[in-house]
C-alpha cells in the first residue's frame, strides 16, 4: 500500500505546487482581497479538483481527451477565462477601498472553473491512470486515491494564496505595484497559451 501511496502523494506535491491557472489565480486574490477572502477561492480549488479527480478515476478523463471536440471546448473556455483574468488584472489595485468594490471568486466559481482548467485534468488523467491504489472494492481505492491527492493540494493552493497576500504587503509603491501587474499578466497569458501548446 505504502508503495503505491508515496508515489501518489509525491506526484500530487510536485503537481499542485507548481504554478498554474490555479495558483495564479490564488496569488492575485490573495493580493487584491488578502488570505482570509481568499479562503472560499482555496477551498473551491479542492472540492473541485476532488471532483475532478473522481470523474477521472472512474474513466472519464480518457473519455475526454480521447474526444476532440470535448477537449477543444475545454481548452477554449480555459484559456478565455485567463485572458479575462490577464485583462482584469493589468490595472489591479492593492487598496483596501478598492478591493471592497470587487469580490473574491466564490466557492462555487472556483469548484466549477476546474471543469475548464486543463492542467487540473492532465494532473486527474495522469495520476488516476498511474497511481490510483490497487484495492477492491474499486469505490474504496478511488476514495484514499482522491483524499490523499486533496490533502496534500490543500496547503499547496493555499501556499500561493499566502504568498500573495504578503506580497500584498510590499506592493505599496505604484512603481512595484506596475511591475508587479505586468509580471502577472505575461504569466497568465503565458498559462493560456501553454494550455494549446
Amino acid at each position: 500500500m505504502l508503495e503505491t501511496l508515496l508515489p501518489l502523494a509525491i506526484f500530487a506535491f510536485v503537481s499542485s505546487i507548481t504554478p498554474g491557472p490555479n495558483n495564479i489565480m490564488l496569488t492575485s486574490s490573495g493580493i487584491m482581497f488578502g488570505f482570509n477572502r481568499t479562503i472560499p477561492h482555496i477551498l473551491g480549488v479542492t472540492f473541485g479538483f476532488g471532483l475532478l479527480l473522481v470523474l477521472c478515476a472512474a474513466g472519464i478523463g480518457g473519455l475526454v481527451l480521447a474526444l476532440p471536440s470535448i477537449h477543444v471546448i475545454l481548452k477554449t473556455l480555459g484559456s478565455a477565462y485567463l485572458l479575462y483574468l490577464a485583462w482584469k488584472l493589468r490595472n489591479m489595485s492593492f487598496k483596501s477601498e478598492v478591493g471592497a468594490n470587487h469580490k473574491p471568486m466564490t466557492f462555487l466559481g472556483a469548484a466549477a472553473f476546474q471543469a475548464a482548467n486543463p492542467k487540473a485534468w492532465i494532473m486527474g488523467i495522469t495520476s488516476a491512470s498511474a497511481f490510483l491504489p490497487p484495492l477492491q472494492p474499486i469505490w474504496l481505492s478511488i476514495a484514499i486515491y482522491c483524499m490523499v491527492f486533496c490533502i496534500i493540494n490543500l496547503p499547496c493552493v493555499g501556499i500561493w494564496a499566502g504568498a500573495g497576500s504578503v506580497l500584498r504587503r510590499y506592493l505599496a509603491q505604484p512603481l512595484w505595484q506596475r511591475v508587479f501587474c505586468t509580471v502577472m499578466v505575461v504569466l497568465t497569458i503565458y498559462s493560456a497559451v501553454s494550455i494549446w501548446l
